[in-house]
């Protein structure tokens, strides 16, 4: 008679743990609600419209990212870049179904402070919906433009092979 009895709290224990170990999991997945969104802020030094090995990057660049959505409008998270150019700016929250940016604010060197024409923004998708297990989205890098061309720079752009502009 006691066999019997085994068995069914045996059932029973194995029911409750088959119910209960789903529940962690999907709690787990629901702690996971920001991301960081990470780039580089640039100096175009030879004034060509990308980033080049005589590039530099500009510490004290404000950066924002941006997501827009019909239904909720825009919602704004900034950061600054540190000493390598390199930011790293939390954005709370999901945003599967909404446009979001990164977006070029401004520099703090004045000789280095006109946006590069199409460099300015970068999108970034922020779901955990699309196969990425970290939570860290990386975005292309972003520039600034020079006001004079460094005299280095005809070497380099013989190495891309382009006429001087």
């Amino acid at each position: 008679m006691v066999k019997p009895q085994i068995a069914t709290i045996v059932l029973f224990c194995a029911v409750v743990a088959a119910c209960a170990f789903p529940a962690p999991v999907s709690a787990a997945r629901e702690i996971k609600k920001g991301f960081i969104v990470r780039g580089r802020v640039f100096c175009d030094t030879c004034r060509i419209g990308f980033e080049t090995p005589a590039s530099t990057y500009i510490a004290g660049a404000k950066v924002k990212v941006e997501c827009r959505s019909k239904t909720t409008g825009v919602k704004n998270f900034e950061g600054v870049t540190d000493h390598t150019g390199t930011y790293n700016i939390r954005v709370a929250d999901e945003h599967e179904h909404e446009l979001c940016e990164t977006v070029l604010l401004s520099s703090p060197d004045m000789s280095c402070a006109k946006f590069v024409r199409g460099r300015e923004r970068a999108r970034v998708f922020l779901t955990h919906n699309n196969g990425l297990s970290s939570d860290v989205r990386f975005a292309n890098a972003m520039g600034f433009e020079s006001e004079t061309s460094l005299a280095s720079c005809a070497k380099l752009l013989k190495m891309y092979e382009q006429d001087e502009v």
